[in-house]
């Protein structure tokens, strides 16, 4: 075994986990319920060939996958990797055995990555790196006796209600199947699958006596559908074509096939209560709210203030029950795990207990009506975004509404501001420890590897831990690769990972060899943008990328009081903008780490272009980081240009407004060399779905609009 795969072996030996057993009331019972509405084991087992098949064409033949029972992997998730007794060369040479296809994918992506040294990301990050991967006949053997790895904790989650919006509204099947391709080999077997749910919505809501009409001013267009759904607008960017409707349901009925070929438990989305306003004059006694207004345009109530059918209401139980019975027409019965965000960024109108208790009792009323066996799954956000409103008796009084087992919680920042250490444990719910990581599908190199590397392994062997699985719930992907290959990994690691020698490994197979000067590049991005611990939500707050929206003159009168100062600093409504400090004047831009340092990982990291000339991986990494520093360069020149302002010297004035302008040009030329960070791909991915002159305009304007 060469020094290298020794490594690896090492790595992997030092992270092999210990079985999950489960102590939580309904979660095992859960599981088992879940594993009788898997598809049969040879389906299951041509699916995994098949990502095979698109991965490594060449090597279809070199490995046996087989479907086992939990009983071997002593009743939990695993996958074993075994060497294939050959008796001839025309047979298999490796031997992966897992309880799903997931399972089974996991240890594809496990044996390629750790004896192979391949590497596996985003086609918009660089793709695969598999030049690595020795010849048929060729490939290394793992040690005798085989290698079982099992999962710690039964879930590995996947996606944020608002992705839908940020990265995929445009995608087709194509695109669509090297994203489910990409989640079997990450062992992601609990993905959110919302797609197609406006057709549903339309035959259930029609079937109340709501018109095609009424739901044109309730459905946003595609690019905003994340937020009316969360009844944080209507129409805008509307009305959905009928087209779109019917070819999304199409699509989404592929995604849940393929989700249930590989072994995952798609979830579903639920009734949170957002209705047509038409709904309120269809049933004049129904007890709905208009809500305030979500950062709006204007706050014009042609777009702002949606309308919510309270829960206890018995319309709701009604209207929730026909939804999921209609998706269960639609795909089978397929899951029982539906997701549902009643105040998502929108605050109950009281915070009397006994009223948040019967809500979340109605709420679940409403899915178990139309799923017997139905589990609620529902984004923890709320509890940290609006934290002065769900005080410990409210969350509890939510928490409890419904029967132990019966909701499982997502951590969503977990990464970040985990609630589980402030909450007992979610008073005693089951909860999934969760990355955020991503705001808004920013383009930034951020993270906090040690706390990926650490945090879900800290929350499953603390006290009491209600801990069952690990997520992933970004807002935007198809950024920071490393950052979702670590996390992945965190799936089944029952131990902490050491990062920076984690990070040796992950550059080799990144860019298929070990070169000196990248190893030193990744050290020193461990310890600047990947080392994020000020707590701070949100990122790409980089002058560059922000709207000229601040007038300097206003800071340089004395006679201008702090509020207006501030205000001046503030212009623009909503909870994200330019991150300032209330003892000063100027507005500051989020930066942790030295450039200085990113810039000379940057200089090393051009010195190994000879060596990896035409790399994918790391002609993408190379211009990302190059971004990086010139963002974070132009954040320090715009600021010198200010200064030189106040202080009315033109000269200054003129020379660094001129350095911020170029900056702003090179970085463009600088994107435009690569066509992963090109505006022009968005643009075409959304134009390929018009089927009409009126469709190309809202696409077009829509996907502008959204970037």
């Amino acid at each position: 075994m060469s020094s290298l795969n020794l490594l690896f072996f090492v790595l992997i030996f030092t992270a092999l986990p210990h079985p999950f057993v489960s102590k939580l009331e309904g979660i095992d019972v859960l599981l088992d319920r879940l594993d009788s509405k898997r598809v049969n084991s040879s389906v299951q087992e041509s699916a995994a060939k098949a990502v095979l098949q698109r991965l490594l064409p060449t090597h279809v033949n070199s490995f046996q996958f087989k479907i086992v029972s939990k009983d071997v992997c002593g009743g939990s998730s695993c996958f074993l990797i075994d060497n294939y007794k050959r008796t001839s060369q025309n047979e298999p040479e490796i031997t992966i055995k897992g309880t799903t296809a997931v399972e089974i994918t996991s240890g594809l992506h496990w044996y390629i990555k750790y004896w192979c040294g391949a590497h596996v990301s985003w086609e918009k990050t660089g793709g695969f790196q598999i030049v690595s991967v020795p010849k048929p006949g060729s490939l290394p053997h793992v040690t005798d006796g085989g290698v079982k790895i099992q999962r710690p904790v039964p879930w590995n989650y996947y996606q944020n209600v608002v992705t839908s919006s940020y990265s995929y509204v445009w995608w087709e099947w194509e695109r669509w199947e090297k994203e489910i391709d990409w989640m079997a080999l990450q062992g992601i077997n609990l993905p959110l699958a919302f797609n197609g749910q406006e057709a549903i919505w339309q035959k259930v809501f029609m079937n109340f006596n709501v018109t095609m009409e009424d739901l044109n001013d309730f459905f946003s267009g595609p690019a905003f559908l994340a937020w009316a759904r969360m009844g944080n607008l209507h129409g805008w960017g509307g009305p959905l074509a009928q087209n779109w409707l019917n070819q999304q349901l199409v699509l989404q009925k592929k995604i849940v096939s393929r989700m249930l070929e590989l072994g995952m438990t798609p979830v579903l989305p639920s009734f949170a209560g957002n209705v047509p306003a038409a709904l309120k004059k269809i049933f004049p006694s129904a007890n709905i709210t208009r809500l305030g207004d979500w950062n709006t345009v204007d706050r014009n109530p042609r777009w702002c203030c949606t309308y919510l059918l309270d829960p206890t209401d018995p319309l709701f139980v009604e209207i929730g029950e026909a939804f999921i019975k209609q998706q269960i027409l639609e795909y089978g019965d397929v899951t029982d795990i539906y997701n549902c965000d009643t105040f998502n960024e929108n605050t109950p109108p009281t915070n009397d207990t006994n009223y948040i208790s019967s809500l979340g009792a109605a709420v679940y009323k409403a899915m178990s009506e139309g799923d017997k066996d139905a589990v609620w799954l529902m984004q923890g956000w709320l509890f940290y975004s609006d934290s002065a409103f769900w005080k410990p008796p409210q969350m509890k009084a939510l928490l409890h509404s419904v029967p132990l087992g019966k909701m499982i919680v997502l951590d969503l920042f977990a990464d970040v501001k985990p609630i589980w250490r402030t909450s007992s444990q979610f008073y005693g719910a089951p909860y999934v420890w969760c990355m955020l990581h991503n705001f808004g599908g920013n383009i930034e190199m951020y993270g906090i590897l040690d706390s990926i590397a650490s945090g879900p392994v800290d929350a499953r062997v603390s006290e009491n831990s209600t801990m069952v699985g690990v997520g992933m719930c970004m807002e935007g992907i198809e950024q920071n690769p490393v950052v979702y290959e670590l996390m992945s990994e965190m799936a089944f690691r029952n131990e902490k990972v050491q990062v920076l020698e984690w990070l040796k490994t992950y550059a080799h197979r990144r860019y298929g060899k070990a070169v000196p000067e990248v190893e030193a590049t990744w050290e020193i991005l461990y310890h600047t943008v990947y080392n994020c611990t000020d707590g701070i939500a949100d990122h790409n707050t980089d002058f560059i990328v922000k709207f000229p929206d601040w007038d300097p003159s206003l800071l340089s009168g004395s006679a201008i009081s702090k509020r207006d100062q501030m205000h001046a600093l503030h212009a623009l409504p909503g909870p994200r903008r330019f991150l300032s400090e209330e003892n000063s004047d100027m507005p500051q831009a989020h930066l942790w780490y030295s450039n200085q340092e990113l810039i000379k990982g940057l200089k090393l990291f051009l010195n190994a272009g000879n060596a990896l000339a035409g790399c994918a991986t790391y002609r993408y990494d190379l211009v990302d980081i190059t971004r990086q520093a010139l963002s974070k360069l132009a954040n320090q020149v715009y600021m010198d240009a200010v200064i030189a302002f106040q202080h009315k010297d033109a000269s200054a004035f003129n020379i660094h407004s001129q350095k911020f302008l170029q900056l702003i040009k090179d970085i463009d030329e600088l994107l435009a060399s690569n066509d992963n960070f090109l505006l022009g791909t968005w643009l075409e991915s959304a134009k390929k779905l018009a089927t009409n002159p009126s469709e190309m305009i809202q696409v077009r304007t829509a996907s502008i609009f959204l970037l």
